[in-house]
């Protein structure tokens, strides 16, 4: 297998791992064509999994990217699931469905998130930005549980987060944002990615080992590339985190950001690496970036804290009305 870097595209990875792609079951939230998470599902079906379980709240767009698929790999199976990550009761009811399946799950990469928008609560009073990005997956990963750890050669999680981590730790003692008056979009993003990384590293800690699971769970920066991801990204927000990462200290971001931008295929490298790379077993937990293991120091410390990663979980439980004790 060659050496992976930023401009690794995830054809590439994939043909490395084509052999572990090989009859696995995946199961893929946000897959909106034009999204990473398409590129992703379609990158992999090239190399023949056994089923394509590809996850929404908009299942016309599931069934858009599935008719793709279908025409570029008509061998492949593809099955659409309704996910709707921002109402607790609507991922209580794909995940029962999921539990009905009679198909175990290799890997779920739990990809759909949203990005700095206005503030909102969902219908259950959560602030938008932490209910779809980490507390929907948490409740949705920990009730499909028992599938994942039927998978015969050990299972994976796939937190997608972002280098957005380091704009602010979760807020524990104010992570509803006061009802909107400390709210800031960006900051608030930055506690959601964290909360992925966050969730990976105690995943891993709770079901890591052969006797709970043998879980493999990490998280990953994609990179910034242009998808509806970015759909609230105007000159105004691009200016206010040009702000924020220069009072933060962040000298990498002063001069922008363009020395980042991939393509969606580069910006789908990590997952397949994610995903598939069987040298991650090795390092269970791990923030990824650029299809390999992000140096540990240049990690913010806040989300790689193994005490704030229990903290989370509690507090996630809380959220969710249900403990999950492994």
């Amino acid at each position: 297998m060659t050496p992976y870097n930023s401009k690794t595209t995830s054809e590439d990875v994939a043909t490395d791992c084509s052999n572990i792609i090989r009859g696995k079951v995946i199961l893929t939230t946000g897959v909106t064509p034009g999204s990473i998470g398409a590129t992703f599902v379609t990158v992999v079906a090239r190399h023949s999994p056994k089923l394509l379980i590809l996850a929404g709240r908009n299942t016309s767009k599931c069934h858009e990217t599935a008719i793709a698929i279908q025409s570029a790999f008509p061998d492949v199976s593809t099955r659409i699931l309704e996910l709707d990550l921002g109402s607790l009761e609507q991922v209580r009811t794909a995940a029962a469905e999921v539990n009905r399946y009679p198909e175990h799950i290799d890997v779920l990469c739990n990809n759909a998130g949203v990005m700095i928008p206005p503030y909102s609560l969902t219908t259950d009073g959560l602030e938008t930005q932490f209910a779809v990005n980490h507390v929907g997956h948490f409740l949705f990963t920990n009730l499909i549980m028992p599938k994942l750890l039927a998978s015969p050669s050990g299972a994976r999680v796939v937190n997608v987060s972002s280098n957005g981590h380091r704009l602010g730790p979760v807020r524990f003692d104010d992570w509803r944002w006061d009802g909107g008056k400390t709210y800031d979009p960006w900051r608030a993003y930055g506690q959601a990615k964290t909360a992925n990384m966050l969730f990976a590293l105690a995943l891993a800690k709770r079901r890591g080992n052969e006797k709970s699971g043998g879980l493999v769970a990490v998280s990953l920066h994609p990179g910034v590339v242009a998808t509806n991801l970015m759909q609230y990204m105007g000159e105004e927000e691009f200016k206010a985190l040009q702000r924020m990462d220069r009072d933060l200290g962040h000298t990498e971001f002063w001069g922008g950001f363009n020395h980042l931008l991939k393509n969606a295929s580069e910006g789908a490298a990590t997952h397949v690496y994610a995903a598939f790379h069987p040298s991650l077993k090795d390092h269970n937990g791990a923030y990824l970036a650029d299809s390999q293991v992000h140096p540990v120091e240049q990690v913010r410390p806040w989300a790689r804290d193994p005490v704030e990663a229990d903290m989370l979980w509690k507090l996630s439980e809380e959220i969710v009305g249900q403990k999950f004790e492994y």
